[in-house]
């Protein structure tokens, strides 16, 4: 009887295991199968912004084509989620041109966006954004990364944090923070981790952001903590966790992207020196707050930083600092007056040396703007300053306010200084104002002259205004390896100018008897297509009609030249032309079209003075042979540059 009642025992114990252990798996298959794969989105555009997209974590895939300017990207590797999903992804490696899958992950907003250049994307800067997103490929598995929590109610007040805490993460807790290493950790135990006693958190199986009850703050571990760029209070996904499909993130617009007709980068030069006085320079500041406020400003229209020079200038605030008028508003009332003499000329250098550069937000597309303040007159000169930045691009304004009457005009280091300094001696770019306070007045003029972009004339430098078309020599003298050199020659001078299709544009003839057009000023939009093109240029072979060859160009190429465009021909034979030159080169010639010849070996010395540019030692080169093409690059540039800077300011 015993015997039996053990074995019935025994027998129970058995069947007790073999259902535990079938609960178990079973257990396991099903959790196993309840596991949600990441939320995938079909095809979007490329205009897509990332806070349109609902989901903390998805797939999407990106069509060809988004590259184009015109998609916004904010940040480099991290960005803000106002950008476009795929320009970031083009912007940062993850796929090219021709779109491809990505995989994004929503993360803490940051307290600055740095712009870059990278794969064909400017991407601009941006001080602070709610929300930001990474990129990786979408067959690229995600490293699980900690979350540091804090176990404590935040305080009504805060203290100082130490050194060695979270940046920002305030409160006197006696804990202090922890990663979670949730790689090694049980779900149970995470949770336990999370949920101390008196205070619970939403359990939400961690397939989504954390959710925070009372005052806790749960903050995904992320390269920003190294960066000081936490903020407290912000919920953000476990990037070791699977996302919950149906949570729902809003994305924040921000209160105005800014004017796009008024897409111009400013620097303000701001007269600090003891000769404007406290009251003035409390006008001014003034004036500097009407300005920001009549400005649509935004990261798609006009940006604004200050420079406030004395004896020596020093930068404010640069174009990144402050993108919405409030904010730069309230940083203006926050200058102090420096003193010093008013230096303006060394104020205008620095602001040629470090203002308009990508680290200071310059975005590259929209022209530069210094406008320049002076109380009475400057202290040393400006117009070799001036030459500089109006070379380099910068549109100068000059604000005067109470100049030098007639007993003081002796003490006027440079006089009529603002005809020397301005981009145009036309009136447009100067301001003679009475009073300071009848400064106020200036406002919607100034503001109306900056953003007429079209007449920003000093925008436009040598090397991107121009329409440059190539009349090439195919004949049989030259031969196939010369044609080749020619050919490198061509691509040379091409890579030395900025090619877009608001920028320098280049096409292309090639003649013999007769003429072709290789390609026309609208075909190629960038370097890379260009150069890519001109190396597909075939050899023709033929005789040398070069009169021919200048005719064809002023019909079928330069007639489709933009009015607002300098015309350059650049012409290159080897040899004596079979027909005549002079009627041509003289209608080129009063058509406006600036022509440059270049001969090789056996050109005819007088043809060439004949189709040149007056005056010809600067528009005529000839070498010996095709191998020193190569040489006479530089000179060519330099003309044309010297040339474009000497034309008359008014």
């Amino acid at each position: 009887m015993g015997i039996a009642v053990l074995a019935m025992k025994a027998s129970v114990i058995e069947m007790f295991l073999v259902l535990l252990l079938t609960g178990t798996s079973g257990s396991k298959e099903v959790t196993k199968k309840s596991k949600k794969p990441k939320f995938s989105v079909p095809q979007i555009n490329c205009d897509v912004k990332a806070g349109k997209i609902i989901n903390p974590e998805f797939i999407a895939k990106c069509p060809a084509g988004c590259q184009d300017p015109k998609y916004h990207v904010y940040g480099t590797d991290i960005y803000a989620s106002y950008s476009s999903v795929c320009g970031a992804a083009v912007h940062s490696g993850v796929i090219d041109n021709s779109g491809g899958k990505i995989l994004v992950r929503k993360v803490a907003g940051q307290s600055g966006y740095k712009g870059s250049y990278s794969n064909g994307i400017r991407s601009l800067s941006l001080p602070r954004w709610r929300e930001s997103f990474i990129i990786s490929d979408e067959t690229t598995k995600l490293q699980k990364s900690a979350i540091l929590v804090s176990t404590t109610p935040l305080p009504t007040t805060t203290t100082q944090v130490p050194a060695t805490t979270p940046a920002e993460a305030v409160g006197t807790s006696p804990h202090p923070w922890t990663p979670l290493d949730t790689t090694t950790m049980s779900t149970s135990a995470i949770t336990a981790r999370l949920q101390p006693a008196g205070h619970r958190i939403r359990d939400m199986g961690f397939r989504s952001t954390a959710a925070y009850a009372g005052n806790r703050s749960i903050i995904q571990a992320h390269p920003a903590r190294e960066t000081g760029s936490w903020k407290p209070g912000l919920a953000l996904l476990d990037a070791g966790a699977r996302p919950n499909e149906e949570l729902k993130m809003k994305s924040v617009e921000p209160a105005s992207k800014g004017d796009p007709n008024c897409k111009v980068d400013l620097s303000f030069l701001i007269d600090g020196s003891w000769s404007i006085g406290k009251r003035r320079f409390r006008i001014q500041k003034q004036f500097l707050k009407d300005i920001s406020q009549a400005l649509d400003m935004g990261p798609a229209g006009p940006l604004l930083g200050i420079v406030q020079y004395g004896n020596d200038p020093s930068m404010e605030f640069n174009l990144k600092t402050h993108v919405d008028s409030k904010d730069l508003k309230a940083a203006i009332e926050k200058i102090s007056q420096k003193g010093g003499l008013s230096n303006v000329g060394r104020a205008l250098s620095f602001v040629t040396k470090n203002f308009f550069s990508n680290a200071n937000g310059n975005r590259g597309g929209a022209p530069n703007v210094a406008i320049v303040m002076v109380d009475g007159w400057p202290t040393d000169k400006v117009e070799e300053a001036s030459r500089l930045a109006r070379e380099s691009g910068i549109n100068i304004f000059f604000i005067t306010i109470e100049g030098a009457v007639e007993n003081e005009k002796q003490n006027v280091i440079e006089p009529n200084f603002v005809d020397k300094a301005v981009c145009r001696q036309n009136g447009f770019y100067s301001f003679n104002v009475q009073s300071w306070f009848s400064l106020h007045k200036t406002v919607r003029p100034l503001v109306k002259r900056v953003c007429d972009t079209s007449r920003l004339a000093c925008s436009k430098t040598c090397l991107n205004s121009a329409d440059v078309g190539f009349v090439i020599d195919g004949s049989s003298s030259v031969g196939t390896g010369n044609f080749r050199t020619l050919l490198q020659f061509v691509a040379n001078l091409s890579k030395e100018f900025e090619i877009s299709d608001t920028d320098t544009r280049v096409g292309a003839v090639q003649y013999t008897y007769e003429q072709r057009l290789e390609f026309g000023f609208d075909k190629y939009g960038s370097k890379h297509d260009l150069l890519n093109a001109i190396k597909r240029v075939n050899y023709w072979s033929g005789g040398t009609s070069t009169g021919a060859a200048i005719s064809y160009a002023l019909e079928h190429l330069f007639k489709t030249s933009k009015a607002n465009k300098r015309k350059v021909m650049i012409l290159i034979t080897d040899g004596r032309s079979y027909d005549d030159v002079r009627v041509p080169a003289m209608a080129a010639h009063q058509n406006g079209v600036i022509t440059y010849s270049i001969g090789i070996a056996w050109a005819a010395q007088d043809e060439l003075e004949v189709i040149a540019t007056h005056p010809t030692k600067d528009h005529s080169f000839f070498v010996d042979e095709f191998d020193d093409l190569y040489k006479v690059v530089p000179k060519i540039i330099q003309n044309i540059c010297t040339e474009f800077n000497s034309q008359p300011r008014n």
